[in-house]
């Protein structure tokens, strides 16, 4: 797509909040939507027609890309949510992802390809996701904290085994993500969604960032930059997303891959991280959607005086926006209605913003 696709959307006013999953949770039988192609296409079609974006989402969900890699690697089922490879990764482990990465994609992938390319053939834009491949190396690693700050104190992989876990893993997650954004790109995709909360000043050092260490290059931008170069080949958008807690180094660092669209999370104030953002990316976000699920964290009224406030500052710096959620908004069992208020508040926020 141009850019000027996201421009104007932004200049439009457009309000979109991430609530595929409150669509997916309307199925009685969860599992066999994620399962089913057609039925997972028509849950990312409804939520677009619901909120009214031309952008069809895709479930957030960041266990795909780890299922998909665990799986090829023969852990049981059962095992894949906490497994961590226990020691770095060998060649043998390389050649049996590549030989697994080689065939069709398992059925839940799959499932999102084929969701793709149902999209694909009506009007909405169709969207792809992954994880990012630093939070997916997170969820491979016991203790992934230690080891980053381990490496970028001066460590190498050759003198401490668990910097040689994460740097192993990490080029593992890189080979299990460009496949899986290879295909649905093959499938239509017109632009991907990288999730990449795990990249965050949690598991990176903002002292150590301001000491001068490239850490935040080297195993988080780096590997993006892969990705980045395969979207740019295909003529593919990229949406970057990071929820977690961050310093205005990580911002500006994130925009050196050029994001169509950059999501951020509640703890950010958008109108003040204009500044680091060129206009060339559409700032997107950040109500907090990870507690519409409950009146004693926010009301309805709330989020829409939050909305609200938030387009009049975005308005003032005069920077491209599009009013959202802060993450995905996460079905709650029993808090449906609760958190379907907070929905349409976010909706029914500011009419005229970007109309003037």
């Amino acid at each position: 797509m141009q850019r000027e696709f996201y421009l104007s959307l932004a200049r439009q006013g457009l309000r979109m909040p991430i609530a595929t999953d409150l669509v997916l949770h309307e199925h009685e039988d969860v599992e066999a939507v994620l399962h089913d192609g057609l039925k997972l296409g028509k849950v990312f079609e409804t939520a677009a027609r619901r909120y009214h974006t031309p952008l069809a989402f895709p479930i957030m969900d960041l266990m795909v890309e780890k299922t998909d890699m665990l799986t090829g690697l023969g852990i049981a089922p059962d095992q894949i949510d906490t497994h961590h490879f226990d020691q770095p990764p060998g060649d043998e482990v390389f050649s049996q992802l590549r030989a697994y990465l080689a065939k069709p994609a398992g059925r839940r992938l799959q499932a999102q390809v084929e969701a793709i390319q149902y999209i694909a053939g009506t009007d909405l834009l169709p969207v792809g996701m992954a994880i990012g491949p630093f939070s997916l190396m997170s969820k491979l690693i016991a203790d992934p904290i230690t080891a980053v700050y381990l490496a970028a104190s001066g460590m190498s992989a050759d003198e401490e085994p668990e910097v040689a876990a994460v740097e192993r893993a990490l080029e593992l997650s890189v080979m299990v993500i460009l496949r899986s954004i290879q295909i649905q790109i093959d499938a239509g995709a017109k632009a991907i969604f990288i999730a990449e909360p795990a990249a965050n000043k949690c598991y990176i050092s903002p002292n150590q960032l301001e000491a001068g260490s490239n850490i935040f290059d080297r195993y988080v931008l780096a590997p993006n930059r892969r990705i980045k170069n395969l979207l740019d080949r295909h003529g593919v958008d990229l949406i970057f997303h990071c929820c977690g807690e961050l310093v205005d180094q990580m911002v500006s660092l994130f925009c050196t891959l050029d994001p169509a669209i950059l999501s951020l999370g509640s703890s950010r104030k958008l109108f003040d991280d204009a500044r680091l953002v060129p206009q060339t990316t559409v700032l997107y976000g950040n109500l907090p959607s990870k507690k519409f699920f409950s009146d004693d964290m926010i009301t309805a009224d709330q989020t829409r005086q939050h909305a609200d406030e938030l387009v009049r500052a975005m308005q003032a710096v005069g920077h491209p926006f599009i009013l959202g959620t802060e993450c995905d908004t996460l079905h709650v069992h029993g808090s449906e209605h609760v958190i379907a208020a907070k929905i349409k508040a976010l909706m029914g926020a500011s009419e005229t913003y970007g109309r003037n």
